[in-house]
């Protein structure tokens, strides 16, 4: 699990929860800037600022981390084919998990399996 350091430069504590749930519970899905903004009211230009103020990445990057990091715990709890842990976690198919898990990870998802 990726840990979040939290500093108060703009969104407050609750507002980042509510951030990082809303995009945990929708993972497996195509995450808009916009559509992630909204969940605290706010543009999505300058909720991109305040979400990399406070976690040091870009929301995009974190979107990433996530999906690897699920496909990571589904690699070693399930059977399920690759390619179906790839569409399942959010990516739009199995090389663009493997090329992102490696980039993250230092090994493919069939190393880790």
């Amino acid at each position: 699990m990726i840990t979040i350091e939290f500093k108060n430069r703009g969104l407050t504590r609750t507002q980042l929860q509510q951030v990082l749930d809303y995009i945990n519970t929708h993972l497996d899905r195509d995450l808009l800037l916009a559509e992630i903004a909204e969940v605290i009211n706010i543009s999505p230009t300058y909720f991109a600022s305040l979400f990399k103020q406070a976690t040091k990445i870009p929301p995009h990057q974190y979107v990433i981390q996530q999906r690897v990091e699920r496909a990571k715990l589904m690699l070693s709890k399930t059977d399920l084919a690759i390619a179906d842990i790839a569409l399942q976690v959010g990516f739009s198919s199995q090389s663009h998990l493997t090329w992102q898990f490696k980039r993250l990870t230092g090994m493919t998802p069939k190393q880790v399996r």
